[in-house]
């Protein structure tokens, strides 16, 4: 299905508390370790002002069930790393967004955002792969349900 819903999206930098999962459902591990420290710190994930994000990390590979995952929360400078947990430095980026209702559209949303931005009459300068997602409802217990904007990087 084409996207007619793109939208440009600059994203500044960011100091994000990061967590890493590794396996077969590495989002749950990186989810339950960054929602663990948010909560910690008197944080709901997906309230107002509270941004997480996720992205694969390795990729999945072609004969592995394993891959990773890494979840970030975006913070500030008063916040301290605490294993699991590392804090890392994102730099600005600008972004194709698109919104997804439902992990079960995650992937079909991602191709056409991928087909979106490879068609674009624009042509945008080449700044790494990088993908996010950004859970804007994650306390909703049916995932079903879950609100979430896909990120291609196009800029710097």
């Amino acid at each position: 299905m084409p996207l007619t819903e793109v939208r440009i999206v600059d994203l500044p930098p960011m100091r994000v508390a990061s967590a890493l999962g590794f396996g077969r459902h590495p989002e749950d591990q990186a989810s339950t370790a960054i929602t663990r420290f948010a909560r910690a710190k008197g944080w709901v994930p997906g309230s107002p002002g509270v941004r997480l994000f996720g992205f694969s990390n390795p990729n999945p590979t072609p004969g592995s069930p394993n891959y990773g995952y890494e979840g970030w929360l975006v913070v500030g400078p008063e916040v301290d790393a605490e294993p699991p947990i590392e804090i890392e430095r994102v730099p600005a980026g600008k972004y194709a967004v698109t919104h997804c209702v439902g992990l079960e559209h995650l992937g079909e949303r991602w191709r056409a955002l991928s087909v979106w931005v490879e068609g674009s009459p624009d042509r945008f300068p080449a700044c790494g792969d990088r993908c996010l997602e950004e859970f804007l409802n994650l306390m909703e217990r049916d995932r079903s349900q879950w609100a979430i904007d896909l990120h291609i990087v196009i800029g710097c």
